[in-house]
């Protein structure tokens, strides 16, 4: 494969990060995670529609593309729901669900106007009625609608439907989340689309992840240029050196990886161990460029009134996103095993 970003995936990043730049708000002491008028803005710019397909009104381009935008969200730690509504959501709905699904609800996504989470675990259905619990839903408190799955049927539901209950929770990093409740609600199949979305959506926290330690590693490296001890800068010894050495390839690492996978699937190709591959080191190497942030930084690492707090616990909550280090090597395990006997 080529590892050369398209010039649609370079355009678009560059308006991302312009965008995100100019309009993104970050409250150090958490008042919610959901920036609501950067959403409507990146839908303005034709962010949102931009890695949709053409018959939407959209771009034409595809997953490589979205994860080109998660990158640049992850960059900034950005509290927009582009992963569930559009990485996840709005891709399956566009691939699986009929004229009239799109129409109420992919368009308002594409405009900034309505949100969708996605609820992989936590249900059955039974005649078509969905219960059960999710807590923890990535920007389910402002959400207008679901997919979740029960099995690996994937279902729509309304989240004003009756039957339906969304308790708003905060996560570690202040993200918006929700405990989500069904009881005998009737949803909209879109089929066995299950493990499409959950790879997609694996993908995707990949790519988000890269940002994030890509700049924590940029935030760190020039800390550790100007930090002075012993009238030397920090980024003279020879231990912090080596930490910053360790962090760079762990952040390529991430890199590659996630490319490697988003690739694979935006090809059609077998790609489950790709990215149980990529999400492996996206929480394995996420974790310790995190952790190499906040020491390099000292004591203004941990406090929560400075930038690098916010990539930290934005790093640690992805790491354990859609299945920590640990779930992806049993996964990897599982995947391989049958070419161990042949």
């Amino acid at each position: 494969m080529d590892f050369t970003p398209s010039e649609a995936s370079a355009d678009l990043a560059a308006l991302t990060r312009r965008i995100v730049a100019d309009k993104a708000t970050h409250d150090p002491h958490g008042t919610g995670g959901f920036d609501a008028p950067l959403w409507t803005a990146l839908g303005q710019a034709g962010v949102l529609d931009a890695a949709l397909p053409s018959s939407l009104g959209g771009g034409g381009f595809g997953l490589l593309e979205q994860c080109a935008v998660l990158t640049e969200i992850g960059r900034a730690v950005a509290a927009v729901p582009y992963l569930p509504s559009i990485t996840m959501a709005a891709s399956a709905l566009a691939e699986f669900g009929t004229p009239e699904l799109v129409d109420r609800w992919v368009l308002p996504v594409l405009r900034g106007e309505r949100v969708l989470a996605v609820a992989l675990s936590g249900f059955t259905a039974a005649d078509g009625l969905l219960s059960g619990s999710r807590s923890a839903v990535a920007f389910g408190a402002f959400a207008n609608g679901f997919l979740v799955a029960a099995g690996d049927e994937v279902f729509l539901v309304d989240a004003a439907a009756d039957g339906v209950s969304v308790r708003p929770q905060q996560t570690t990093d202040h993200a918006d989340a929700c405990l989500l409740e069904l009881s005998g609600v009737r949803g909209t199949s879109l089929g066995d689309i299950g493990e499409w979305l959950r790879l997609r959506g694996t993908a995707g926290v990949c790519a988000q992840q890269l940002g994030i330690v890509e700049r924590s590693l940029e935030l760190t490296a020039a800390y550790a240029a100007e930090r002075k001890q012993f009238d030397h800068v920090i980024g003279g010894f020879q231990a912090v050196r080596q930490r910053l050495a360790d962090a760079y390839v762990d952040v390529e690492a991430v890199r590659l990886t996630s490319l490697q996978a988003a690739w694979q699937l935006a090809s059609d190709l077998p790609a489950a161990e790709a990215v149980a591959t990529a999400k492996f080191w996206a929480a394995e190497a996420g974790h310790r460029v995190a952790h190499t942030t906040v020491h390099v930084h000292g004591g203004v690492g941990i406090d929560v009134d400075h930038e690098v707090h916010r990539y930290f616990t934005a790093a640690k909550r992805l790491e354990f996103e859609l299945g920590g280090a640990t779930h992806q090597l049993l996964a990897l395990g599982n995947l391989l095993a049958p070419l161990s006997h042949p």
